[in-house]
């Protein structure tokens, strides 16, 4: 290489770095937050009070959310989501406490004509499939970290076709 060529490709990997290195320095110290944040299942909800527990109105359950399915009272539902093939992921949050709502679930849906089946009870979640006639799903219970007394628990359905 001549010593020209070996100058400009120096320089070239030198303001490269300074620009990966600079563009790194600048996200770390920005005021502002990116536009979009990615969101673990354990952040709090939006419209959340300073301990983490939901604040915002609740949403409604969908117009093909199973009418006999237990809810807690009290419930807050935090977004609805369908997917493919007719199911249906409903997220909210009880303030009822884990061994309560765990209760309810445990009681209510066999009360309710639905059926548990491959369950499991663990220290801070638990899960449960289910089914009736018409429906099949599963439950899925887990403590909020940063709220007293609450819990999220989402509901997880699909119509059965005969």
């Amino acid at each position: 290489m001549r010593p020209s060529s070996w100058s400009a490709v120096l320089a070239g990997a030198v303001l490269s770095l300074a620009a990966v290195t600079g563009c790194s320095a600048a996200s770390k110290h920005a005021e502002h937050p990116a536009p979009y944040v990615a969101k673990r299942a354990t952040d709090p909800p939006a419209g959340a009070a300073p301990d983490g527990c939901p604040t915002a109105a609740s949403l409604p359950l969908p117009k093909d959310f199973p009418e006999n399915l237990p809810v807690p009272d009290g419930t807050v539902v935090t977004s609805v989501e369908h997917r493919t093939g007719g199911r249906l992921v409903v997220a909210t949050v009880v303030r009822g406490g884990f061994d309560t709502t765990l209760a309810f679930l445990h009681t209510q849906l066999p009360k309710a004509g639905y059926t548990p089946e491959e369950g499991e009870v663990e220290e801070d979640d638990a899960e449960s499939n289910f089914f009736s006639t018409t429906v099949r799903g599963r439950w899925a219970l887990r403590k909020m970290p940063d709220c007293k007394a609450g819990v999220y628990l989402t509901y997880l359905t699909a119509a059965v076709h005969s």
